[in-house]
């Protein structure tokens, strides 16, 4: 089976309505991450210093040496810019969350003390602010554990939440299979939390952001002054507010760390931020555990099968009478690159067609004459399909007028006679007049013509069908 792993759908053109608490339009969500004192540095027993997210233009790890100035970076988030940020967020009533690397945590006793106090969420960040991306997922996976073990010694609780930020491939598919966690947050694909079937865990995922993030004070292009990273902050508020204004609220996520956004021009920024969202009603600030409670109540995730999922014979015996009566469709689209966005009804159907269009013209013939007459022989015998009949009644063609029933007879045999297949139409486009008149109009169309509208014809009626199957 060739399948394709990542998810390119999402919730598509119909998200849920998240519901927020308070009828909020959206949800603005602040993470401070706390790396400070379990980032690289040869004192942790790691090869080289520390190298990312700091103010040092162009910094590089050194092997084998401290490197006093980042360091002294780190440390000033610790000393002064947690401090700071504490200061500020609990004088505006905003709680945090806490992504805590546990090493970290381990070594800032007094300000651990000060998140529990301010009754801040402390979700795990890892056992250490290193790359995951080269670990073996065994190695991985005794991070993670020993992340949970240092955590829960350290905070006094185990974390519900989990974002690792340097992360490997497995880092998603390994947090949820230790299985104790309420939500991870190693995405950043989309604006509302969702569900991701890992064996038989259903982990709820609330994604991250690198964007509305403090980070771009240290990469580039990235943000000079607090003045730019407040207007950014602004405008992508002003936007999901309106959005949940009209009936579509999302999540804002906000990603601060003490040793940068902690530094007094760029905090002001930050406070700016805050007292602008502040003059709004109808904005809820939770932390993220706050929003994994209220999803896992309010959007409880549902199982079902899906069609990247299914074996070749599921599959056909699923969708092989889409095309009417020609499931070798169905077997050859059961060969494509199949993933997640294939599990809705447009997906199977643009699978389906895919097949049906790369046909020699002789087999899309064969489909076309596998349709029976509208009103003809085999309604009136009833030995259509189900979704032939149920089609045919939907436009009254199941009680038809002597009269009627003698009209598009005649035109059957009329039309068979001159293209060499029945008359196709998506009936439940139409009604029964309608049908009639394009019927009257397209007889008269040229073979070449007609083939091409019956082939976009069997399309439509393979996406209602399959609109009454799967959902959209």
């Amino acid at each position: 089976m060739n399948r394709y792993p990542r998810n390119m759908i999402g919730y598509g053109a119909q998200a849920p309505n998240a519901a927020w608490p308070g009828a909020a339009r959206v949800a603005v969500q602040f993470v401070l991450n706390y790396e400070e004192g379990g980032e690289n540095c040869t004192l942790h027993g790691d090869p080289a210093s520390e190298a990312f997210l700091s103010d040092i233009a162009g910094a590089a790890p050194w092997p084998g040496q401290r490197h006093w100035n980042m360091e002294s970076i780190y440390e000033y988030g610790a000393r002064a810019g947690f401090w700071r940020l504490h200061d500020m967020f609990t004088a505006a009533g905003i709680p945090l969350t806490i992504y805590g690397v546990a090493t970290a945590l381990a070594r800032s006793p007094d300000q651990v003390a000060a998140m529990k106090s301010a009754g801040w969420e402390i979700a795990s960040h890892g056992l250490k602010w290193v790359e995951h991306k080269d670990m073996a997922p065994e190695d991985e996976r005794a991070a993670i554990a020993e992340a949970v073990r240092l955590h829960t010694e350290v905070v006094g609780e185990r974390p519900r939440g989990w974002y690792t930020g340097r992360c490997s491939a497995n880092t998603v598919r390994l947090v949820a299979e230790e299985g104790g966690f309420d939500y991870v947050s190693d995405t950043y694909d989309d604006d509302l939390p969702y569900w991701l079937e890992v064996g038989a865990r259903d982990q709820l995922v609330i994604p991250y952001t690198l964007e509305a993030n403090d980070m771009r004070f240290a990469t580039a292009p990235g943000y000079i002054t607090g003045e730019q990273f407040f207007q950014y902050l602004k405008d992508a508020f002003d936007l999901l507010y309106a959005e949940g204004a009209n009936g579509a609220p999302k999540m804002m996520s906000v990603g601060l760390h003490c040793r940068l956004i902690g530094r007094p021009g760029k905090a002001a920024g930050l406070k700016k931020f805050l007292e602008y969202i502040q003059s709004f009603d109808h904005v809820w600030c939770p932390r993220r555990i706050e929003i994994a409670d209220h999803w896992a109540k309010t959007h409880p995730h549902q199982r079902r099968e899906r069609a990247s999922q299914m074996d070749l014979a599921r599959f056909v015996e699923v969708f092989g009478g889409i095309f009417e009566h020609s499931p070798w469709i169905a077997e050859r689209a059961h060969g494509l690159e199949l993933g997640p966005a294939h599990d809705t009804a447009g997906g199977v159907h643009n699978a389906l067609c895919r097949m049906f269009r790369s046909a020699s013209e002789d087999e899309r013939l064969g489909v076309l004459t596998a349709h029976p007459d509208l009103a003809g022989k085999l309604a009136a015998a009833k030995r259509l399909t189900a979704e032939s009949t149920t089609e045919q009644a939907s436009a009254g063609l199941d009680a038809l007028t002597d009269a009627e029933r003698q009209r598009f007879s005649a035109l059957n045999s009329a039309y068979v006679d001159k293209h060499g297949f029945p008359f196709i139409i998506a009936v439940r486009d139409y009604d029964k007049a309608s049908i009639l008149a394009a019927f009257e109009r397209r007889i008269d169309n040229s073979r070449a013509e007609e083939f091409a509208e019956a082939c976009k014809q069997v399309e439509r009626i393979a996406e209602f069908r399959l609109r009454d199957l799967v959902p959209t």
